[in-house]
């Protein structure tokens, strides 16, 4: 397959892996409109998209229907070029990323107004059957390049090999194949250009056992009728916004085998409630655009994480040393963790959420779940601003959602719970957090809604 198209030399060395695991030709890969796409189509798919791509070394996938992207994604590994997945699917988002990589395009299935540069359109139709040899890619080759979130800084870029993400996502899939008891339908609410998205929902169906919804809902009613349109054992890839609008909305679900969660950290009362009202266990996962998921937990009944197989935490001063097989060198997480004899751990913050004012030491995360404990604050981050005061400290703000109190509730209830020197001003009352597609916080964000 490999020699009727032109590949980037970088990119044919070593060797190879399929496409897809030895799997049968009747294997459902996608649900699109709640009909069944298999093996067959979906190869006749990446097959005609591959043979449109220009020659090039790399493209930002910017499909919005899963299917598309999981389409663009497999036709780019099979041309030899890399799937560029930017922070956002803003403007300056993209511009930067092609800059990084001079000798790239654009692709997407949908007309964009305006179009980004050297944007290629396609459609994926679902339709015919693909009778040609076995499309493999090198085990060596560079799939993607992730982009961290920017929630604590500048965005920075995370290449990940073909065989790391084989390794990786078998931990995934056993993970929900135990949740499950076999094959499985996943309804995911992050956006596949996300590494978290992308491990649950795209790279699941090349490796593992899954089926995956096209769509992409948000909203409450659009996870339900997505859900609806899928057969059992269903699992539900979400987050703690997704997962806490459903339950606020009252929709019943159908019968779920499991839900996911990822993106920001998930409180004990939301995975009780959740499991309480669906009937489901709620796995919580733990990992990073560095490193993908390397650890989970069942939120409602324990606070400590479990690793993943042959992955090593080494605590150390600036944080934890991970060590795993799906990593080509060790990678150092700011996550701060306590190690616990039965191999298990609990995480105890981040360095870079460490506070010391006036000679006393407190955690912005420890500060968020306090503000979130306020009855009446539906939603709500503490943050530490960038400039320093007349003393030279650097303060930190919040911004809440409450709706029905004011500040003045909000900052006496906290004065009963943190130290003063530790009490956010200014605590600003918004509509609505910034939060990104799956719900992260950049820091940027942040800093313009408190001077908006």
């Amino acid at each position: 397959m490999s020699s009727a198209y032109p590949t980037p030399q970088s990119q044919v060395a070593g060797p190879s892996r399929p496409l897809l695991a030895d799997t049968p030709a009747q294997r459902v890969i996608a649900w699109r409109d709640g009909r069944a796409v298999t093996v067959g189509p979906f190869l006749a798919d990446v097959h005609t998209l591959a043979a449109r791509l220009p020659v090039a070394q790399a493209a930002v996938n910017l499909c919005e229907d899963r299917y598309a992207f999981l389409v663009a994604f497999a036709a780019l590994l099979v041309r030899g070029q890399t799937n560029l997945l930017p922070p956002s699917r803003a403007a300056h988002a993209i511009d930067e990323t092609l800059a990084a990589h001079p000798e790239s395009y654009t692709l997407g299935d949908v007309d964009l107004d305006p179009a980004p540069p050297r944007y290629l359109r396609f459609s994926a139709s679902a339709e015919d059957a693909f009778a040609g040899p076995a499309m493999s890619i090198a085990g060596t080759a560079l799939a993607a390049i992730g982009y961290t979130s920017g929630s604590t800084g500048v965005p920075r870029a995370n290449p990940k090999r073909w065989d790391k993400l084989a390794i990786s996502t078998g931990h995934n899939d056993a993970l929900l194949r135990m949740l499950a008891g076999g094959d499985y339908h996943v309804v995911a609410t992050v956006p596949p250009q996300h590494m978290y998205g992308l491990e649950f929902s795209v790279l699941l169906p090349l490796f593992g056992h899954a089926a995956v919804c096209a769509g992409k809902p948000f909203f409450a009613a659009d996870i339900v009728a997505s859900l609806q349109q899928l057969p059992e054992p269903r699992i539900l890839v979400t987050t703690p916004v997704h997962l806490r609008a459903l339950l606020d909305s009252g929709h019943p679900l159908p019968r779920l085998s499991g839900i996911v969660s990822a993106t920001a950290p998930l409180s004990h009362d939301l995975a009780l409630a959740a499991e309480a009202r669906y009937g489901a266990p709620v796995q919580e996962v733990f990992g990073s655009t560095e490193t993908c998921v390397i650890a989970h937990r069942r939120t409602a009944d324990a606070d400590a994480w479990t690793p993943y197989a042959d992955v090593t935490l080494h605590p150390q001063p600036d944080g934890t040393r991970i060590e795993a097989p799906q990593l080509a060198q060790p990678v150092v997480l700011a996550d701060i963790v306590e190690l616990l004899d039965d191999g298990r751990y609990r995480l105890r913050g981040r360095n870079t959420d460490l506070l010391e004012i006036a000679g006393k030491r407190a955690s912005l995360g420890d500060l968020t779940h306090k503000l979130l404990a306020v009855p009446g604050v539906r939603d709500g981050v503490v943050f530490q601003m960038d400039e320093t005061d007349a003393m030279g400290v650097r303060r930190v703000a919040a911004l809440v959602v409450a709706p029905g109190i004011d500040a003045a509730q909000i900052l006496g209830a906290l004065r009963r719970e943190i130290d003063p020197v530790f009490l956010p001003r200014p605590l600003k009352l918004v509509e609505a957090l910034p939060r990104s597609e799956t719900g992260k916080l950049p820091r940027a964000a942040l800093l313009a809604a408190l001077a908006g």
